[in-house]
């Protein structure tokens, strides 16, 4: 399995060398409470003191940052003006144009809100870029979960990946046979056709492809499979696990609790 086709980044770090487990264990850890605690400030907390700092924990700062310029900032901004501008309610009116009324209450509501999607999105990014998906599928089938749900598992990281990797094969072949796709906008449409068409074709082609190649090493079979390379599972984190499932259950008592 090519690094090229998933996010992973290899580094020499503390969150690399983390069960895989343990790591999925952690995007749990911050979305629950994240999203299940009462106290409004404990997502930008989380934000702010935990997932930041992993990122340069896992050495991939850089790849994260990008990724958060590139896309999470954008689609959590988009929420941030659609529900500050649109949710109902609110008292104090800060501003007022037409029918669009600015209050404070669907202010911070929709801060809170952007902030969660911003964890949930960055814990996701975190994961991927520090887990190999090979690494991944083998501790969770040596767990026990059916070979199907992890290959499911799999191609749901690698599909976005794949599809990059595969749009620009295409679109260097096409620029080679002289299509323009860095002039005007209305060029740039028209050159839609000629690399989605292969894009889509190539995907239901590669489909095929792997399922006759997953078949011949023995997928489903019934006899038990052994692993090339075994994922250490230390008692470091077993009991990071335990302490992340301590925190999921009290950020889902104190919601509980105070609601």
């Amino acid at each position: 399995m090519h690094e090229r086709l998933s996010f992973y980044v290899k580094r020499e770090s503390a969150l690399h060398q983390l069960n895989p487990l343990t790591k999925l264990t952690l995007i749990f850890g911050l979305i629950l409470p994240a999203f299940l605690t009462p106290f409004y400030w404990t997502p930008h907390l989380l934000l702010l003191l935990v997932v930041f700092p992993l990122a340069f924990v896992g050495k991939v700062q850089r790849e994260y940052f990008t990724a958060a310029a590139r896309l999470i900032l954008p689609a959590t901004g988009f929420l941030f003006i659609m529900q500050s501008l649109f949710i109902p309610g609110g008292e104090t009116i800060l501003a007022q144009l037409w029918f669009l009324t600015l209050t404070q209450e669907s202010l911070m509501f929709a801060f809170a809100n952007a902030v969660r999607i911003f964890v949930m999105v960055s814990s996701f990014t975190l994961f991927m870029l520090t887990t190999h998906p090979s690494e991944l599928m083998s501790d969770l089938t040596r767990r026990g979960l059916p070979a199907q749900f992890a290959y499911v598992i799999i191609a749901t990281l690698q599909i976005i990946p794949q599809m990059q990797a595969k749009a620009n094969t295409i679109i260097a072949a096409q620029r080679s046979r002289g299509l323009d796709t860095e002039s005007s906008f209305s060029r740039r449409i028209r050159a839609l056709v000629p690399l989605v068409g292969p894009l889509v074709f190539g995907s239901l082609v590669e489909v095929e492809e792997r399922a006759i190649a997953i078949e011949a090493r023995g997928f489903t079979s019934r006899y038990p499979k052994t692993s090339l390379r075994e994922i250490p599972d230390r008692p470091l984190d077993k009991g990071l696990r335990w302490l992340l499932v301590g925190v999921m259950l009290a950020s889902l008592i104190s919601r509980i609790w105070f609601s």
